[in-house]
């Protein structure tokens, strides 16, 4: 089976074209192919494929195999795929994911595809939108203990559940440990993503996070758009940010005219490779 490998800002995974060639078990082929040194290596898998009401569909499972809704990082790189592979000559793309449809900007460089800016739609932000088994409106700064610690999370849904921590410095933080816990956490019945975030200033932010179903990322694209959502939300950060991530930096902003989040990023093409099974 013939794949592409790319990443955006190191967040990495194998994409299947499935206009060419069918995934009969995606799942299965996404455990398998993510296995670093067995397998390619990767956060998860990606399907590209043909919809009715986008000019793409998308598909994503994580590392073990769960199928999530969307991927900020993945969107972008198929941003990239479509038009530098040559499916499409536009550079306004639209992609259905299972957390709705995303509309593509790509912005070329030498006739390729080098940033795409995305826009992720409105943050849920009801606790039956994530979901979360808590009452109220919204999800905010709500103490949680793990281990005998409090951690005050804020819970937003940008197609896929987030838990936003702000904490003093990300990198002295357990991410394995208490992102794991959260993850699982009874609180969270379809489970949830986990950021940890220290806001350096109003427009800029600091982002380490535990991702559903793979575990730490080097970036997480919706990850970032939740993280400067519950900043402002907290008081903590104007609506246009720069999230500083472990792979690089993002550029987002939450537009009070219309609601929507819209993040801008690169899209880096890595290799092609034939999956012979394993």
């Amino acid at each position: 089976m013939k794949f592409t490998k790319m990443h955006g800002l190191g967040n990495d995974y194998v994409y299947v074209d499935t206009f060419e060639q069918p995934v009969p078990d995606p799942a299965a082929m996404a455990i398998a192919v993510s296995r670093p040194h067995f397998g390619v290596g990767a956060d998860g898998l990606v399907l590209i494929g043909p919809s009715t009401e986008a000019d793409y569909a998308m598909r994503m499972f994580n590392a073990d195999g769960s199928e999530g809704e969307m991927c900020g990082n993945a969107v972008r790189c198929i941003g990239k795929y479509v038009h530098d592979r040559g499916l499409t000559a536009k550079t306004r793309v639209t992609l259905a994911t299972r957390g709705g449809i995303k509309t593509l900007e790509l912005q070329l460089q030498g006739g390729s595809v080098e940033q795409v800016t995305v826009d992720l739609g409105e943050p849920a932000l009801s606790p039956a939108s994530l979901p979360v088994t808590l009452a109220g409106a919204q999800v905010l700064n709500h103490p949680l203990s793990i281990d005998g610690q409090t951690h005050h999370i804020t819970c937003v849904s940008m197609g896929n559940p987030h838990a936003v921590i702000f904490v003093d410095d990300p990198q002295a933080v357990d991410v394995h440990g208490i992102g794991r816990q959260i993850e699982h956490h009874p609180l969270f019945p379809k489970r949830t993503n986990v950021e940890f975030v220290r806001v350096w200033r109003r427009d800029l932010l600091e982002m380490r996070v535990w991702e559903r179903g793979s575990g730490e990322t080097l970036a997480c694209g919706t990850g970032a758009a939740a993280s400067l959502v519950a900043a402002v939300l907290n008081g903590l950060a104007d609506r246009s940010a720069v999230v500083q991530l472990t792979g690089g930096e993002l550029h987002v902003h939450w537009d009070a005219r219309d609601n929507h989040v819209y993040q801008t990023g690169p899209a880096t093409f890595v290799f092609d490779g034939v999956w012979l099974g394993a």
